[in-house]
C-alpha cells in the first residue's frame, strides 16, 4: 500500500503547489465584481457560500465516474495510479479552475461560448451542438445507471421503466427549478456522503490491509484482455472523471454564476478535481485488490457497478454497504440532472433566451428531455446498444476536454504571454493524442481495429503534430499583430 500513501499525498501537494502557480498564471482579482452580483436573476445567478458551491461542483463532476471509471481503470495495472495522480494534477484540475474562471470573468458564459470567443465562430457553432448532444448521452447515462442499481439492488420484480419515468421526472424538476431551491439545499449533504464513501473504503484499507499493485511490480498491462485493450489509449478513456473529463467544464460555469469572490476559484474548480482524485484513487486501488489474485471474490466479467456491490458487501456491515450503493446511486443521479441543465442553459445563452420566467425554461427543456427519452428508450431495449452509447460517450467526453484545453491555450497565450499557455498546450497535445488514435486503435466489437494499430496510433501522432502546427502559426501571427501596434 505503500504506492497508495504516496499518491494521495502527491494529489494533496499538487493542490497546495501546483495549484498555487496555476491561479498565480490566471491573476486572479478578489475586488472584482462577479456575476453572482451584477446579474442575480434568482434562477441560474445566485449568490451562495463558498462550500456549497465546492459540495455541488465536486458532486456535479463526480458522479460515478471516479468509481466506475476507476474501478474499470484498475485493471490496466499501476499505470491507473499514474494517470489519476498526475492526470488530476497537470491535466483535470487545470482544466476545470481555468474554464470556470474564464467563464467567471465573461459573465458565466456557458462553455461554448468560450470555444467561439477562442477558437472562433465555427468552432462556437459546432462545439454548441456537439456539447448539447453529449450533455444530453450524460443525461441517458445516468438515468440508465441508477434506473439498473435500483431495479437489481432494491427492486428485481419492477418494470426497468417506472424507475427511468422517476428519475427523468426528477431531472426535468432539478432542470427548471432555481438552482439554490433544490440543488442548493439537497447536493451538499449528497456531496458528504459522496466522501464519506470513500473515507469508508480508506479504513477498511487499514482494518484489512489489502495487497494492493505497486509501482516497482512493474507497469505492465494487466487487463484480462489485454491483447484488445491496449493501456494507450483505453485507459485514458476509461478513467475519464477521475484524472481529465471534458464534462467538468460544462459545470465550472454553472457555479461561477453563484461565486461571489474570484479567489474561491482555487478551492472550488481547482481544489474539487483534486478531490475527485482522491476518491478515484481510493476507488481504483481498492478494485485492483479485486482484480488481484489474492482477491477473495471473483470478479471475473462483472461490471464496474457490480464490483461496487461486491467491495460494499465484502468490506462494510450489510447497513453500510446499502448506504454505500445508495451514495453511487445519488452521485450519478445528481450529475445527470445537471447535465441537462447544462444543457439549457447552452441552448438559451445561444438563443438569447431569458430563463427567468419557467415558460421560457419550458419551451427549452421539453424538447430536449423527448430526445433524452428516445435515446434511453433505445439503450433499455438493447445491452449492446447502452455499450455503444457508453463508449462514444466517453470519447465524446474526452474531445470535448481536448477542445477546451486548446481554448484555455489560445486564451493564456492571448493574455497572458510568456510561454504560460504551457501548462494547457502539453496536456491538449496529450489528450489530442488519446482522442485523435482511440477512433482508430479501439477495438469494435467482432470486427477488431479499423486499421493495422500501428497505422491508428501514426493518425493519432499526425493529427497531434497538425494542431500543434496551427497553433505555431496563429502564435506567430499574433507575435506580428502585437509587433505591428
Amino acid at each position: 500500500m505503500v504506492t497508495f500513501f504516496i499518491a494521495l499525498a502527491v494529489l494533496i501537494l499538487g493542490y497546495l503547489i501546483y495549484g498555487k502557480f496555476v491561479e498565480k498564471v490566471f491573476g486572479i482579482d478578489p475586488q472584482r465584481a462577479t456575476p453572482a452580483t451584477t446579474m442575480a436573476d434568482g434562477v441560474d445567478y445566485v449568490p451562495m457560500k463558498p462550500w456549497r458551491i465546492f459540495l455541488i461542483q465536486f458532486l456535479n463532476i463526480a458522479g460515478v465516474g471516479p468509481i466506475i471509471g476507476a474501478i474499470m481503470g484498475a485493471q490496466f495495472g499501476t499505470a491507473s495510479f499514474l494517470w489519476i495522480v498526475f492526470g488530476s494534477i497537470f491535466a483535470g484540475a487545470v482544466h476545470d479552475f481555468m474554464a470556470g474562471m474564464i467563464s467567471l470573468r465573461d459573465k458565466g458564459c456557458s462553455l461554448p461560448e468560450i470555444h467561439g470567443t477562442y477558437l472562433g465562430n465555427g468552432a462556437k457553432q459546432f462545439m454548441r451542438g456537439f456539447t448539447v448532444l453529449l450533455m444530453i448521452l450524460v443525461g441517458v447515462v445516468f438515468v440508465n445507471t441508477p434506473a439498473t442499481l435500483l431495479l437489481n439492488n432494491f427492486t428485481p420484480s419492477w418494470n426497468p421503466y417506472i424507475w427511468v419515468v422517476i428519475i427523468l421526472a426528477y431531472y426535468l424538476i432539478a432542470t427548471l427549478l432555481p438552482i439554490d431551491k433544490l440543488i442548493g439545499k439537497i447536493y451538499p449533504i449528497f456531496g458528504i456522503l459522496l466522501l464519506g464513501m470513500a473515507v469508508a473504503i480508506f479504513v477498511a484499507f487499514l482494518i484489512y490491509k489489502p495487497e494492493i499493485p505497486e509501482l516497482w511490480s512493474g507497469l505492465q498491462n494487466r487487463h484480462p484482455a489485454a491483447a484488445h485493450n491496449p493501456i494507450f489509449p483505453m485507459m485514458f478513456i476509461s478513467i475519464a472523471c477521475g484524472a481529465i473529463s471534458g464534462f467538468h467544464a460544462t459545470q465550472s460555469p454553472l457555479m461561477a454564476r453563484c461565486m461571489v469572490n474570484e479567489k474561491q476559484g482555487r478551492p472550488i474548480f481547482y481544489g474539487a478535481m483534486i478531490t475527485e482524485g482522491v476518491v478515484a484513487l481510493i476507488w481504483a486501488a481498492a478494485a485492483s485488490y479485486f482484480f488481484g489474485p489474492d482477491s477473495v471474490v471473483d470478479v471475473t466479467g462483472k461490471s464496474g457497478a457490480a464490483i461496487v456491490g461486491v467491495i460494499a458487501n465484502t468490506w462494510f456491515t450489510p447497513i453500510i454497504a446499502t448506504i454505500t450503493i445508495l451514495g453511487v446511486i445519488s452521485a450519478a443521479i445528481t450529475s445527470g440532472d445537471t447535465a441537462l441543465r447544462s444543457a439549457r442553459l447552452i441552448i438559451a445563452d445561444f438563443m438569447h433566451y431569458d430563463q427567468k420566467p419557467i415558460k421560457n425554461r419550458l419551451m427549452i427543456a421539453i424538447p430536449m428531455f423527448a430526445v433524452t427519452a428516445l435515446i434511453l428508450v433505445y439503450s433499455l431495449a438493447d445491452a449492446k446498444g447502452f455499450d455503444m452509447i457508453w463508449r462514444y460517450f466517453a470519447w465524446a467526453n474526452q474531445v470535448l476536454a481536448t477542445v477546451t484545453l486548446w481554448a484555455i491555450t489560445v486564451y493564456i497565450a492571448k493574455n497572458k504571454g510568456k510561454l504560460w499557455y504551457l501548462i494547457t498546450l502539453i496536456p491538449g497535445l496529450f489528450m489530442t493524442m488519446v482522442t485523435g488514435s482511440f477512433l482508430f486503435v479501439a477495438e469494435k466489437e467482432g470486427l477488431g481495429t479499423l486499421l493495422p494499430r500501428p497505422v491508428g496510433y501514426g493518425i493519432g501522432a499526425a493529427i497531434t503534430v497538425l494542431a500543434l502546427v496551427l497553433f505555431a502559426i496563429w502564435l506567430k501571427k499574433q507575435g506580428k499583430v502585437s509587433h505591428q501596434k
